[in-house]
């Protein structure tokens, strides 16, 4: 395991591509969504568009575990792991709307180390490694440098909060202050932090493949990525995104209360 952080980087790319490209073939298509143990659905897509890059990632690094929101998790003792979202947005994928991402992020421990959100439909590429830079369609990317929350964009998947009630009275409040909230979320929120088009995007509850590239591409475009107790980890079961600016205010308002 002695691939830079770039090779990994780039490398996450080129999974990502090869997965989303598939899912698009079938993007627009009348699909039949299953709901899944959690209710949440999925569809050939998610299943064609993981296998592929299953097959990627071990004719590559065999020696490396993988952990794909349809098909489980292979060799979980393995030192280096690669998180796999096939079609995040499933939702957003059977209504024909196109802002949903395939993800890859590529793990060691618990820590991101490379990842990429490709966004097929949209032809938008995200992509970071530790100390490479954050890269948006090939050029580096930033944060924004708001510091004030009246003019400041906060995103979020729902703004119910349906898994997560308790969640929302807070960002609620928050949201009030902002020059504009938004629930343009899933993955294309925290590509819009990375950029520097928002501020702000969080989710109440996610797992790890949802989140999968975005810790390090956030922290190489200059932001925050945490879970909502404010530990800089895709593992914690939520996220908060923010610019650099406003990092403290929004979790701190986001914070759990007794």
């Amino acid at each position: 395991m002695n691939e830079s952080f770039e090779t990994l980087m780039q490398a996450a790319t080129d999974v990502a591509r090869v997965a989303g490209d598939l899912a698009l073939r079938h993007f627009g298509d009348v699909l039949a969504p299953e709901a899944k143990h959690d209710g949440s659905p999925v569809t050939i897509a998610d299943r064609e568009a993981e296998r592929a890059a299953r097959e990627w990632i071990e004719s590559r690094y065999p020696g490396d575990g993988v952990v794909g929101e349809e098909f489980g998790e292979s060799r979980p003792g393995a030192a280096r792991r690669w998180f796999i979202d096939p079609v995040d947005g499933t939702r957003t994928f059977v209504r024909g709307v196109p802002m949903w991402a395939t993800l890859i992020g590529v793990v060691e421990v618990d820590r991101v180390i490379a990842g990429a959100a490709y966004f097929p439909a949209l032809r938008e590429t995200a992509a970071a490694g530790e100390g490479c830079g954050a890269w948006w369609n090939g050029s580096r990317c930033k944060v924004s440098a708001v510091s004030n929350l009246s003019e400041a964009a906060l995103l979020t998947t729902d703004a119910r909060f349906p898994r997560a009630p308790s969640r929302r009275v807070a960002w609620e409040r928050l949201a009030d202050l902002a020059g504009v909230s938004r629930t343009w979320g899933d993955a294309y929120g925290y590509l819009l932090v990375a950029t520097g088009r928002a501020e702000a995007m969080t989710d109440p509850q996610l797992q790890p493949w949802d989140a999968a590239p975005f810790q390090v591409l956030i922290e190489e475009a200059g932001g925050v990525f945490t879970d909502w107790r404010g530990r800089p980890t895709v593992f914690g079961g939520d996220a908060i995104a923010t610019n650099l600016a406003l990092a403290d205010l929004v979790r701190a308002a986001l914070a759990p209360r007794p």
